[in-house]
């Protein structure tokens, strides 16, 4: 076994003690305390909340750099009483830890924080710098708290590895995403006379069914991206009044092959000929715990690491060390990370964590805490093999 018994115990407590630590986007500070806390605790060479509120912890002293980044934020829970077991509980049932985040993303946090700690204590720390951070807000704002991070640290790792759940799968990259918001303008009028005014919803009718019909048209290629309308809304002067201004917001994803500058042109294409239409980037504007202002384009090409690249082939030898086998097979993410900071940074990046992706801001969400240690093992050994 790479990881002893009372160490892989500790790990769990401390994994199901994340999951207890309720952490939504933008309140993430209680499990910032927490994640630092267990760094210090563990014996890191440094550990500190940064300006964005990120949880950030250091071991090693070498010019090799590796930062293996976890998000702190989850999304929230709504349906609470229909859970199988309390959503903050992290009870362990029929061979899983339950709760919100315990796949998305507590297990991929503690077993990183974990491994830093065993790879210091083991002596596999010789020459290289281990970055670990939790940082806040990807739910809404992918890559923003890490780049922050990178930023005000001026830390520019060697490799990143993401620690989102890919069921112990070693992950190779992730799509892309465009998102953007369309207007359309109309004329405002009293509702018994709506010919005096133009109907501003009317008008964004014709695009919603363009937007349809180009999911359609994508989805008809094997492998090809999506487009779908997450929010709707429109301004009238009042209920009797004709809508002036309907604001529609869309979620391009991105496979392999497919590129931002297309999408710019599906957008041309959806707004052209239908009066008063117009669209801009979905740029996000939020607020992390500590104040600090989070601003996020969201617009990024699919990335993919190369199987044979030097990153790739350290992981491959990583997950022999652990699982006594070489990888059956690579995966690759259908939605978006904090990937997008390094991999705009030039930095080789990869992904590995515990826990079933599609299980992500579910219901019943849950992981079984055996993968938690075997990801921490991964991390520890990639550490020394890099």
């Amino acid at each position: 076994m790479f990881i002893d018994k009372a160490c892989g115990e500790e790990l769990i407590s401390f994994y199901r003690e994340c999951i207890r630590t309720r952490s939504y986007s933008d309140e993430e500070g209680d499990i910032a305390r927490l994640a630092v806390a267990k760094m210090k605790e563990l014996g890191f060479d440094e550990a500190y909340i940064d300006p964005a509120g990120n949880a950030v912890g250091r071991v090693g002293t070498g010019s090799r750099t590796v930062n293996f980044d976890s998000h702190m934020d989850t999304v929230r829970v709504n349906d609470g009483e229909l859970w199988d077991a309390p959503p903050f509980s992290a009870d362990i049932k029929d061979g899983f830890v339950y709760g919100r985040g315990a796949a998305d993303m507590k297990g991929g946090l503690a077993a990183s924080v974990f491994a830093a700690a065993l790879a210091k204590k083991r002596g596999w720390l010789d020459g290289k710098t281990v970055w670990v951070t939790g940082t806040v807000c990807e739910e809404y704002c992918d890559g923003v708290g890490l780049a922050h991070f990178y930023r005000d640290s001026g830390v520019k790792p060697d490799f990143c590895v993401i620690c989102e759940p890919s069921d112990n799968v070693i992950t190779l990259g992730h799509t892309g995403k465009v998102q953007a918001r369309v207007t359309t303008a109309g004329v405002s009028a009293h509702a018994s006379a709506p010919e005096k005014g133009v109907n501003a919803v009317y008008a964004m009718a014709d695009i919603i069914k363009r937007v349809d019909e180009l999911n359609a048209r994508l989805q008809a290629a094997p492998g090809a991206g999506t487009i779908v309308l997450s929010d709707i809304s429109c301004v009238s002067a009042s209920l009797n009044a004709v809508p002036d201004k309907c604001e529609i917001y869309l979620d391009r994803r991105l496979r392999p092959g497919e590129t931002t500058e297309q999408v710019r042109g599906e957008l041309d294409a959806l707004v052209a000929g239908v009066s008063g239409a117009a669209w801009e980037p979905g740029t996000l504007r939020r607020k992390s715990w500590t104040g600090a202002e989070l601003v996020y384009e969201p617009c990024h090409d699919p990335w993919k690491i190369s199987p044979d690249h030097p990153l790739t082939a350290a992981c491959r030898s990583a997950f022999s060390d652990v699982f006594g086998a070489e990888p059956e097979k690579y995966g690759f993410w259908d939605f978006g990370t904090n990937a997008v900071a390094p991999i705009g940074m030039g930095v080789p990046c990869i992904g590995f964590g515990p826990g079933d992706c599609k299980l992500a801001h579910m219901r019943n969400e849950r992981c079984r805490p055996e993968q938690v240690v075997d990801a921490c093992g991964f991390y520890a050994a990639l550490t020394k093999r890099l």
